[in-house]
């Protein structure tokens, strides 16, 4: 019975085993010819999409070709009517180059009302300024007690350095730089001359003076008194008017000097003198000359608190006594001789050598390359 059983189920292994032998073969064959024919009815159609890509290629070819023929029928008609454009550019190009040569002209022109040393010749232009009415300082406040009350007497000494600048000017801008006190511009590099004129009273030679300062164009300082400004508005208008600055030579001018009184009493020296100057011709004086050149620590410290520079000088000489005028050669020698970067001169307008002098030490400091600047 077992070995019935063991025939049955060889028999059926064997009959399985000679299927899977024909039935395999069979079934690559049938696959195999399934994929051929797809991939003979796919290539036409490869064919096909190849042929149209490229025509599309062809088309857009054509198409790209018109389209630059076209603009170039375009350019050469644009061209073809340049003429009338150009017309148009040139007109205005020559409007710009009329207002570039405008613009040049003016910058020209600007460059040559500038004075410099090397236009000393023609001195218009130099030193413009436009009117002003004064300026108003804020200086920092200083603490008076315990300062020197010690009355000192300005002058510019003999001693000089190698710039020609008198060594005291030198000595006492450094000890009282610090209360806005000048004695000198400590400018050695630059050949500048700051031009001051005091005016205790008129002696008829101040419009003169005027003149000269309006003809070679150069500004000055003048230092004037409360009674100067009531006995001559006109002049002190014309002073303002003409770009010059005006300053603060104080009420009486006392000839004891400022430091002689108390602290009401030089305040006062100032600052009435400042505000009749304001209410009569709208100007802040911003600058003081202490008469007779009198001063003290303590009395520079006030003038700072009162918001004023003080100004002295780094050249004066004996110019005022109206009696005794110098010889006017003599005088211009002397004063030429004297010259140093960075110099306060001070001279004083009722001196009638000094009108008679100021145009050719004007000329002859120019022609040393020296620049005149006022003072502000």
């Amino acid at each position: 019975m077992d070995n019935r059983r063991r025939k049955r189920r060889r028999r059926k292994k064997n009959n399985t085993a000679r299927i899977m032998v024909y039935v395999i073969p069979i079934a690559v064959i049938i696959l195999a010819v399934f994929g051929i024919t797809n991939a003979l009815k796919k290539s036409p159609k490869t064919e096909e999409d190849r042929t149209q890509t490229e025509s599309q290629v062809a088309d857009s070819k054509k198409d790209l070709s018109s389209e630059n023929l076209s603009d170039d029928n375009d350019k050469s008609s644009d061209q073809t009517e340049e003429p009338s454009d150009s017309a148009d550019n040139k007109e205005n190009e020559t409007d710009d180059e009329k207002d570039n040569s405008d613009d040049t002209d003016t910058a020209e022109q600007e460059k040559k009302d500038d004075f410099t040393v090397a236009d000393l010749d023609n001195p218009e232009g130099f030193d413009e300024r436009p009117t002003k009415n004064g300026i108003v300082l804020e200086n920092q406040q200083i603490d008076l007690n315990g300062l020197d009350t010690t009355g000192l007497d300005w002058g510019q000494g003999g001693d000089l350095d190698q710039w020609n600048r008198p060594a005291g000017c030198m000595q006492y801008q450094e000890k009282y730089g610090k209360y806005n006190a000048y004695f000198i511009s400590d400018e050695p590099e630059k050949k500048v001359i700051y031009l001051t004129i005091d005016e205790g009273y008129e002696y008829g030679c101040s419009e003169r003076i005027l003149n000269t300062l309006k003809e070679k164009n150069v500004h000055a300082v003048f230092f004037i008194t409360k009674a100067y400004a009531k006995q001559n508005p006109e002049l002190v208008q014309r002073m303002i008017d003409e770009g010059h600055e005006v300053g603060n030579h104080s009420v009486t001018h006392p000839a004891a000097g400022l430091p002689s009184q108390d602290i009401a009493q030089q305040t006062n020296e100032v600052t009435e003198n400042h505000q009749y100057v304001k209410d009569q011709f709208g100007y802040d004086m911003h600058l003081f000359r202490y008469p007779a050149g009198k001063f003290s620590e303590q009395s520079l410290a006030l003038l700072n608190n009162l918001n004023y520079k003080s100004i002295f000088w780094s050249f004066a000489y004996l110019d005022y006594d109206v009696e005794n005028q110098p010889d006017p050669t003599e005088s211009l020698q002397k004063i030429m001789d004297r010259l140093h970067p960075g110099a306060i001169y001070l001279l004083h307008a009722e001196s009638e050598t000094n009108t008679q002098i100021l145009g050719d030490f004007i000329d002859q400091t120019r022609a040393q390359g020296y620049e005149f600047k006022v003072f502000e």
